[in-house]
């Protein structure tokens, strides 16, 4: 009876422990950074003209959200936003009969850093943030389709989302806060 007891206690124990999940608490951006300045992106693809319209849509989503002023020099920043293009990969997903291709699927993976300027640290990192996008060829006839530009300026707006949302609302929330000092 004793062992049915504790073998009960203990299957009880271990349901309440996977029920409640960990849940670190969010870390809060300093209060003393009140604007910040978006570096023009670097693109590492050999896609030409995809950092400016993604530098672009960062800087209109910090706007957009109106919690960070956007200032127009690094010098004048309380934190910086660092982005580099790595990837750009446009893959064929289905084909008619024809061998025409149908749908296509849009990956695009990039490094983003938040610099805090006054204590000279990378506050976060986002080593290999992805942006997916499955789209039905619109120059087909397909119904709901898109272009590879409409795909891309949906990834643009996305990634933009999450970067902003990452700077304000909290980060590196799982031990993606480093020490390191920024490179000058």
């Amino acid at each position: 009876m004793k062992k049915l007891f504790l073998l009960l206690l203990f299957t009880v124990v271990v349901l309440v422990a996977c029920a409640s999940p960990y849940d670190p608490a969010p870390q809060l951006l300093p209060s003393y950074v009140k604007n910040v300045y978006v570096r023009p992106v670097v693109n590492n693809t050999n896609q030409y003209g995809l950092e400016d319209k993604f530098t672009k849509a960062i800087i209109d989503e910090f706007m957009r959200d109106g919690r960070l002023s956007v200032v127009t020099t690094e010098e004048e920043a309380d934190g910086v936003v660092v982005c580099e293009i790595k990837r750009y990969v446009l893959q064929p997903l289905t084909y008619d009969e024809n061998m025409v291709t149908e749908q296509y699927k849009l990956w695009v993976l990039i490094n983003v850093f938040f610099i805090d300027k006054h204590e000279n640290v990378t506050l976060w990192a986002e080593p290999n943030m992805e942006g997916i996008q499955i789209y039905a060829d619109s120059v087909k006839g397909g119904f709901g389709g898109m272009t590879e530009e409409e795909a891309r300026e949906y990834i643009w707006e996305k990634l933009a989302r999450d970067i902003v949302k990452r700077t304000i609302k909290g980060f590196g929330s799982t031990g993606g806060i480093s020490e390191r000092k920024v490179q000058d």
